[in-house]
């Protein structure tokens, strides 16, 4: 095993973001978000220095303060956030509410989270359904989002949960190429097709859920893998990942789990063909409900079929 926190990836921008990160979701407890701060000190502490957190994750503050109390120079991290689907239509409002929430100056990268645009005021109805904002659409998005990066605010852009279709359709009018892609993405869900395309546009791609959850790490091929190599499923699970070009953000509160999530293994080339295998298109952070929609669009339209 090799300690990966150092290692970094290339963008289309020039710069280097480390191939693991640290995830920064929590539930929408307050209570839970405001706990980060501590977490997220013990993994700079460990040697982190890519941080992924977002608006609408409601921890960008914490980051912020863990940041501060780490005492590590601004331009030694990478700190990624995003914008949240009911910004959309107050792009340069929501990066300097974001900027205030963590006290920096600048973000190394900066997320359109969702193709989704949703209303401001509340983006649920009253029987708990997401509530659309059909007005709003990604390509007008995207050209605030570019005015954001000429402001120097945000060092790079980039999208969440964008499929080939709808980056199709951005690249129709966008005249900044997206840097980085970040999406849900496990051995249970390998995506090849979007992770070929990606390279072939010169976009990074980022695993969220990288591990598939306890799903696909009690998976028992995965549990023979990581028994044969002394390792943990999770380390066989990242290693996959890393091995394929693809930074990895996984999420953990705790101080012994960080610092094995950074542990890498060099998997066999027989491995990873077994790995790959497991492939079944099976979506588990965001799988769609009873009528087939994912947070009110449904898997066509997402480009997610």
């Amino acid at each position: 095993m090799s300690d990966w926190l150092t290692k970094t990836l290339t963008l289309n921008t020039g710069a280097k973001i480390p191939i693991v990160g640290l995830g920064v979701f929590v539930s929408r407890d307050p209570v839970e978000q405001a706990k980060a701060t501590s977490w997220v000190l013990t993994a700079l502490q460990a040697g982190y220095r890519h941080i992924d957190t977002a608006w609408i994750y409601g921890t960008e503050k914490p980051v912020g303060e863990a940041i501060k109390a780490s005492g590590i120079p601004r331009e030694e991290l990478f700190v990624t956030t995003k914008l949240p689907w009911n910004h959309t239509k107050r792009v340069q409002w929501s990066i300097d509410q974001s900027l205030k929430n963590t006290g920096l100056d600048y973000f190394d990268l900066y997320l359109v989270h969702w193709p989704h645009s949703v209303a401001y005021d509340g983006p649920r109805n009253p029987d708990g359904q997401i509530k659309l904002d059909e007005t709003g659409n990604f390509n007008d998005t995207w050209a605030e989002m570019e005015k954001v990066l000429a402001s120097g605010k945000v060092k790079a852009i980039g999208l969440s949960n964008f499929s080939i279709k709808t980056m199709e359709e951005l690249f129709k009018t966008a005249k900044v190429m997206p840097a980085m892609l970040q999406v849900e993405m496990h051995p249970y869900l390998a995506q090849d097709e979007l992770l070929a395309y990606c390279k072939e546009k010169g976009i990074t791609v980022t695993a969220y859920a990288p591990t598939g959850y306890a799903v696909v790490r009690e998976d028992p091929t995965v549990g023979e893998i990581a028994t044969h190599y002394g390792a943990t499923p999770t380390q066989v699970i990242l290693s996959w990942h890393v091995g394929r070009g693809v930074v990895v953000i996984p999420k953990s509160a705790d101080a012994g789990r960080q610092k094995e999530n950074c542990q890498i293994l060099n998997l066999s080339e027989v491995d990873v063909q077994i790995i790959n295998g497991l492939e079944r298109n099976q979506r588990i952070c965001n799988k769609p409900d009873e009528f087939g929609n994912v947070s009110g669009w449904s898997m066509e339209r997402l480009g997610w079929m």
